[in-house]
């Protein structure tokens, strides 16, 4: 927001500089993005009194002048219609400077010489009129510096408000700030408004249908205003601040809007039918051309204020062509309300018309300021457009709007939570200086916030104030008191050790999105039938590619992928640990399972000068998964072949399985999936899920002893059907538990020459140790050839060479 020194000064006495000013409104809480100082784009131009005025000898358009500035008189030349004498104007003497670095000279104007100019406002930069030169008051004094007598020179900051600080929205609500923290007074504009004959109830009248929406709606009727250019000094108050002026008309509800933060809209009394308003709910459907010239289809929650027939407004919002003020315009109706911010707030995005108004209205206006925005801006009206204020105010108030109740607050809870040991006077003397009522009961504060405070709720919103008026400077550096938490749930320190074992394993953890793109269901080849195409939508979006909520982590994690690799990152390991959601019939809410997904992509080994170009395969994420569930205690795990998953490669796929539970899956992704994305490299990724994970969680370590006794090593190759896969394999040597079997292992697979085209060879090493005594062959065979009948039996193996 743009706020003037010279605007703000009107309502505070202000004896800081702008930089400590600037400073001043930081510290408390009003951040200043920029400080800029502003002046008129001319020099050297001073205030002139014209003493006389002749004919030109040798030119019917021009005359004769003579400009006093106090100190000397000069001989001028002049063309303009509107030069008299006594008149006050702006004059620039031989060496000023007017904007685009014209220089002024002496010079000859048909035989005459003229040591100066006297200036029109276009020439000087500071307005439109060309008509003549400009008429000053005269009350301004000959000689002086014109832009220091015009006000000219200004300085302009730009505050960031903070959403809830609505109260600051306004000329008025920052000199309030300024008021408090400098401890000077404050003051409003003063309004000495005088009002004619009639009777505004005989004339005109409110009705409120949704008093939900609009609990409360102010009226005034200014009857035979001249619609003109504003005066200077508020076209240069708009234009400081960044609005450009209209008319006066207009530009009076603007003025009022930035001065006291309460948007106004003028009607055209004549353009409303039966010379009533009606504030109701539009119908769906219904049409409406607002003021920017676009035609705009209702919805039946958008409020409208509508006359006797027709819609002329959006509240809030914007006005209507139907109703706009013109150039022929006479009578006005004079409108200030309250609306209900969410309302105005959802109106505002739906409709694409974020204005002033709205943004004033969505974040809150002072209910009690509607009366004193209303009088000022009809006085202006009377003052600025010669208009004649009807007796009366049209006051309609169908449901009170409730103010904050009282709220107390333990004086001795703020040393606690700011560290500060302010006594009870002071504290109660920074919240009077605030506008606030207090009120003392025993150890506590009963405070009462003021109307345009809507952002003071609670406790904590008075101890903020306190802090912020006292001085966050001034508030001593403590170091806060922590209390640790020896003893995390075991949920927390299964994630722990999950994030632990990743992370050595080289992978890096992302956090997406939960909201994600209608298109990831394509991308991923999910069926028709999958409920996983099935999304809870984000009723108000950023955007169409995050407009629902995701029920997959995969397409997120290619998407990370995808643009990694756009900036040359080739060799990638991440992980993300997140929630997705499922609609679940016959509820609002749907399920929230938590996943823990990874992805491989790019050399086994980066960097290597012996391993260059060793691209990572399925074995690789699957060692991951394996370390993984080993690192959290789930034993016994199978990994069977998997054709479940469609964003994954047939053959190259598997899913896990625990205590015959399907906990997740793993493998190559999908080629299709790929090209789909726009990746062209080779992904693999893991799924898994985080509830089966805890289920099977176990801190437990498995502690032996170092063996003292050597190990025995049997070799045997299985020649099985190719559709047969080594779980299997593994599954019928395991079933029969043997103490001696220390572990089973594959060493080789192949296929090729000598064995049948539609079998392969699996090679599997046999461990045998004791841990009391180093075992004999005998001891040894006997168990050996039991576990290799039972494979040979249990999946129709051969061995070879046999």
């Amino acid at each position: 927001m743009l706020v003037s020194l010279r605007w703000l000064q009107d309502y505070v006495d202000i004896d800081l500089s702008p930089g400590e000013l600037a400073d001043r409104l930081t510290m408390a809480g009003l951040e200043v993005d920029a400080v800029e100082t502003r002046t008129p784009a001319f020099s050297g131009v001073v205030v002139g009194k014209v003493l006389s005025v002749s004919a030109h000898p040798d030119a019917d358009k021009l005359r004769l002048c003579e400009v006093s500035t106090g100190a000397q008189t000069y001989r001028v030349v002049c063309g303009a219609p509107n030069l008299r004498t006594g008149m006050i104007s702006a004059f620039a003497a031989v060496g000023a400077v007017l904007p685009g670095g014209f220089t002024i000279k002496q010079a000859k104007i048909r035989g005459q010489q003229s040591d100066g100019m006297l200036c029109s406002e276009q020439e000087l930069g500071i307005g439109d009129d060309a008509s003549g030169i400009i008429e000053l008051p005269e009350t301004l004094t000959p000689g002086e510096d014109l832009a220091s007598a015009l006000g000219l020179n200004d300085t302009v900051f730009d505050i960031c408000i903070t959403p809830n600080r609505s109260d600051c929205l306004s000329i008025t609500g920052i000199a309030r700030e300024v008021a408090a923290i400098t401890c000077k007074p404050f003051r409003y504009p003063v309004c000495n408004l005088t009002e004619r004959e009639g009777n505004i109830a005989e004339i005109a009248s409110v009705k409120i249908l949704d008093p939900d929406l609009c609990p409360r709606y102010t009226a005034r009727l200014i009857r035979n205003v001249k619609i003109a250019p504003s005066p200077r000094w508020m076209r240069l108050r708009l234009e400081a601040v960044g609005l450009r002026a209209i008319n006066n008309i207009v530009d009076i509800t603007n003025f009022v809007m930035l001065e006291l933060g309460q948007p106004l809209h003028a009607f055209d009394y004549h353009l409303l039918e039966e010379g009533r308003i009606v504030v109701r709910r539009a119908i769906e459907g219904e049409a409406f051309t607002s003021l920017d010239g676009k035609d705009r289809s209702l919805s039946a929650d958008t409020l409208m204020i509508c006359d006797g027939a027709k819609p002329v407004a959006v509240a809030g919002v914007m006005g209507g062509q139907n109703s706009e003020v013109q150039d022929n315009s006479q009578d006005i109706l004079l409108e200030s309300a309250y609306f209900d911010p969410s309302s105005i707030r959802r109106t505002a995005k739906r409709l694409g018309m974020p204005t002033d108004a709205a943004y004033r209205f969505e974040r809150g206006i002072d209910p009690e300021g509607l009366i004193r925005a209303l009088d000022r801006a009809a006085q202006l009206m009377a003052d600025c457009a010669e208009g004649e204020i009807v007796e009366g105010i049209i006051d309609a108030y169908p449901r009170q709007i409730e103010r904050a109740a009282n709220i107390t607050l333990a004086s001795d809870r703020i040393g606690t939570v700011l560290g500060t040991d302010l006594c009870e006077e002071e504290i109660v003397a920074l919240l009077k200086v605030l506008n606030m009522e207090v009120m003392q009961e025993g150890k506590r504060l009963s405070v009462t916030p003021p109307s345009y405070r809507v952002d003071i709720k609670r406790e904590e919103d008075l101890i903020e104030e306190v802090a912020r008026l006292y001085g966050y400077g001034l508030i001593p550096e403590t170091i806060p008191e922590i209390k640790t938490q020896p003893d995390r749930d075991m949920r927390h320190r299964m994630v722990s050790k999950i994030r632990t074992c990743l992370t050595g394993d080289g992978y890096t953890e992302v956090i997406n999105y939960s909201f994600t793109t209608p298109e990831s269901v394509e991308a991923l080849r999910l069926g028709e039938a999958d409920n996983r195409r099935r999304f809870i939508r984000i009723l108000n979006p950023l955007s169409e590619d995050q407009s629902v909520m995701r029920t997959s982590p995969i397409y997120g994690l290619l998407d990370t992928m995808r643009r990694n690799l756009n900036t040359g990152n080739t060799n990638l390991r991440f992980f993300e640990k997140g929630k997705v959601f499922l609609v679940r019939d016959g509820s609002l809410l749907p399920d929230e399972p938590e996943k823990l997904c990874g992805l491989l992509s790019g050399t086994r080994h980066e960097g290597l000068w012996n391993a260059k170009g060793t691209q990572i395969d399925f074995y690789d994420i699957k060692g991951s998964v394996e370390k993984l569930l080993d690192a959290l205690g789930l034993t016994g795990a199978r990994y069977i072949a998997s054709t479940d998953q469609p964003y994954l490669h047939p053959g190259r796929a598997c899913c896990v399985s625990w205590n015959d539970r399907v906990i997740g899956y793993f493998g190559e992704v999908h080629p299709d999936v790929l090209s789909r994305m726009d990746i062209r490299v080779k992904a693999l990724i893991f799924e898994l899920d985080v509830d089966s994970l805890a289920d099977g969680y176990s801190e437990q370590a498995a502690l032996k002893d170092v063996p003292r006794f050597p190990p025995s090593y049997r070799d045997v190759s299985f020649l099985v059907d190719r559709s047969v896969d080594t779980e299997s394999l593994l599954r019928a040597a395991l079933s029969e538990r043997q103490e001696l079997l220390e572990k089973i292992e594959v060493f080789d697979v192949y296929m090729g020459p000598n064995i049948p085209e539609s079998a392969k060879s699996i090679a599997l090493r046999f461990t045998y140790r004791s841990a009391v005594k180093t075992l004999t062959d005998d001891e040894i065979n006997g168990i050996h050839m039991k576990l290799v009948k039972n494979v040979a039996d249990t999946t129709s193996a051969k061995i070879r060479g046999e």
